[in-house]
Parts: structure tokens; sequence; C-alpha cells
């Protein structure tokens, strides 16, 4: 495991509700794991799901207390990235902020690099 709070990070508000959703489940042990699959209007698409175990090559971030983890192949692509919460009117939801992004898709869900 690599732990790092320098390439990806986390906002408070991401950390705060992965910690009232980690309550919520009553299991200390959830992390966010957040990765990159192919796909979406724009080449890539960002993934969140909860996760127990670490990955032997993980990245972790931690903040407040709480824990994202990050596989190596998605890695390369959220170096600079951060990771926020944002509740509008487009609904709840986990976003990511990527500088290495050249074009999104409208609801920012995918990108292209």
């Amino acid at each position: 495991m690599v732990e790092s709070a320098d390439p990806i990070s986390m906002t408070q508000a991401a950390a705060a509700k992965l910690q009232s959703l980690i309550e919520e489940e009553e299991n200390e042990r959830l992390m966010l794991r957040v990765y990159v699959t192919g796909g979406g209007c724009s080449g890539f698409q960002y993934g969140f799901t909860f996760d127990e175990e670490y990955q032997e090559d993980d990245t972790e971030v931690i903040r407040d207390g709480v824990k994202l983890v990050v596989d190596p192949l998605s890695f390369q692509y959220l170096v600079g990235s951060e990771v926020d919460y944002q509740e509008n009117l487009e609904g709840a939801r986990f976003t990511v902020t990527n500088p290495n992004a050249t074009s999104t898709c409208g609801c920012g869900a995918s990108f292209s690099i």
C-alpha cells in the first residue's frame, strides 16, 4: 500500500459524507474506492464503490479519519485530482475534478485525456 495525500485529494465535504455513510453501514473498515474505466461519452468514466480490503499496490488518501483508495491503473489518470461530494439540482454524488482531462461530458461523469 502506498500512502499519499498529495497526488489525489479529498475535500472536507467528501470526507464528511464518507464518514456519514460508514456510520450508517456500521462498518469502520469501509473505504471509498475511486476508479477509472473505459466508456462514457468522452472515453473514460469515473466509478465509486465501497471496499473493505486494500490491494497491495493501492494508493491511500486519508482525510478526517476516512480513507479513499485508488488502484495503480486508475491512479495514472487521477494524479492531481480532487474528489468532492456535491448536492445540487442534479442530485447528490461524489465528483472528480481532474486537471488531466482535456474534455468532459455535460454531467462530468466521463472524460478524455
